[in-house]
């Protein structure tokens, strides 16, 4: 990754903008759109309501007809909130969900022998929910898109969004997943230094059904994700599918699942309505159920259950 001013985008390069004001933003993606329909590109842009009324206008001022354009298809337009309300599954990317509305458009332009520049916002729309997994699993899937089809790909996000203490590791997350940034870097990072000591927390209640078991896993991933501890990612699934199912089918009750980490211990829990404490059984070989607890105790460096006020804490710590 390194850091770009406003030199030509190429074909399968992926770069990012961390912009103070909007009139950045549009001089930034005018030039980008301008640049590749001079080199008679098509240009794909997935953006705001308000910032598509910018561009067109700036476009005009630069003499594009951007009606014109989308007439004969040299520029295709999303909406950037709408969009993501088609490939989105339980707050996370789903990636065939994002090829089918994305990116069959794109791969259908590279098709007909157009060489294609994209814009787009999503990512940004995410992290300013924050959804800041969902966003950088995002950036991941237009990458796996930008290895099986040439195009070049800028994405954008506000520079207040990103700082903050609690963002940095996901800021720098994010670099790394661009080829390029345009954007002073190093003043961002003066405004969200990475603490010394630092714990991060997250929490999220679901509904006691057996549907919600995959969107928990989904939460636990992309938390990781944002926290850049991936390599805690799949002992922490099945912890929490385990704990999690045992809520549901012994506890038939709403349950909270907590995440917290100091950088060297991961704490993963799942708190429920029901004071019943669950018994740990040796199964036969050949019993299919009532293995979750030991699957969990032979993961886990510690774990336990706490009665609380409201029902019971089941927790188990995972170590890097």
């Amino acid at each position: 990754m390194s850091t770009t001013t406003s030199d030509r985008i190429e074909q399968r390069e992926h770069v990012v903008q961390f912009y103070q004001h909007d009139d950045e933003l549009v001089a930034t993606v005018t030039r980008y759109v301008m640049d590749a329909m001079q080199a008679d590109e098509a240009v794909v842009v997935v953006t705001t309501a308000d910032h598509a009324v910018a561009f067109d206008a700036a476009l005009s001022m630069g003499g594009v007809d951007p009606i014109a354009a989308r007439a004969d298809g040299t520029l295709v337009s999303f909406d950037a909130g709408e969009a993501l309300s088609r490939f989105m599954v339980d707050d996370w990317p789903d990636a065939d969900a994002f090829a089918n509305e994305v990116g069959n458009v794109i791969r259908g332009l590279v098709g007909a022998g157009r060489s294609v520049s994209v814009f787009g916002e999503m990512v940004s729309l995410l992290w300013d929910a924050g959804h800041v997994g969902a966003a950088i699993e995002l950036e991941s899937i237009w990458n796996d898109l930008g290895r099986s089809v040439p195009f070049s790909l800028l994405c954008a996000y506000p520079a207040s969004s990103v700082t903050g203490t609690d963002d940095w590791a996901a800021f720098q997350r994010v670099c790394h997943c661009h080829s390029a940034v345009i954007g002073d870097v190093d003043a961002i990072a003066r405004e969200c230094p990475p603490p010394a000591v630092a714990t991060s927390e997250a929490e999220r209640t679901f509904c006691g059904e057996a549907t919600v078991l995959s969107a928990t896993r989904q939460f636990v991933a992309s938390t990781l994700r944002s926290w850049g501890l991936q390599q805690y990612m799949e002992d922490a699934s099945i912890v929490v599918s385990e704990l999690a199912t045992n809520a549901v089918i012994h506890a038939h009750s709403a349950f909270t699942v907590g995440l917290s980490s100091d950088g060297t211990v991961l704490r993963v829990s799942v708190h429920d309505a029901s004071p019943v404490l669950p018994v740990v059984r040796q199964p036969e070989p050949t019993t299919v159920s009532g293995r979750g607890l030991v699957l969990v105790a032979s993961i886990a460096s510690r774990w336990g259950i706490e009665l609380v006020d409201d029902g019971k804490l089941i927790w188990a710590e995972l170590r890097g």
